[in-house]
């Protein structure tokens, strides 16, 4: 099996993100931090991980300051992780997936909901425009080239034959 090559070089905010966190198991870990899970014992067991194969991605996600390290025991030396503020932005992204797998796999119902706790109502997650408030669908928004394009990138506009 060949080995993925990074996306670093690409000139894309998505492929970039996944450079990051597109590993199998990266999302779990940040969606069971989120979870309140601090501890590495903890991550093991709530996702039956492979000792090794969490350390790597706990290394990955302190390396790009997803995770942050506190220490709680001295001796032996002991540490808890938790989301920094770049890790906290992922939420959206853990509540979409969250979202879009109840709708396309979860033929017995949700196996967990979110929940206002200001309302206690569940929760139900829209993409709003931040300017007008309106509920953002494909069909009605466009890619166009940001501060950060290269000059003959060209739009990438959304169209309802694509979307």
């Amino acid at each position: 099996m060949a080995k993925r090559r990074s996306f670093e070089g690409m000139n894309c905010s998505i492929a970039r993100a996944l450079d990051v966190v597109g590993e199998w198991w990266t999302l779990l870990v940040i969606r069971e931090a989120f979870r309140g899970v601090r501890r590495f014992d903890g991550f093991v067991e709530r996702l039956e991980i492979a000792p090794n194969i969490l350390s790597a991605r706990l290394r990955r996600l302190i390396e790009h300051e997803i995770l942050e390290e506190r220490p709680y025991s001295e001796r032996p030396r002991r540490v808890e992780y938790r989301l920094t503020a770049k890790g906290r932005d992922l939420f959206p992204v853990i509540v979409a997936l969250l979202g879009w797998g109840d709708r396309w796999y979860a033929d017995d119902g949700p196996p967990v909901v979110l929940e206002h706790v200001t309302c206690g109502r569940r929760a139900e997650p829209r993409f709003v425009c931040t300017h007008c408030g309106e509920r953002l669908h494909p069909r009605d928004t466009r890619a166009v080239p940001g501060r950060g394009a290269e000059e003959a990138e060209p739009s990438l506009a959304v169209t309802s034959s694509s979307a």
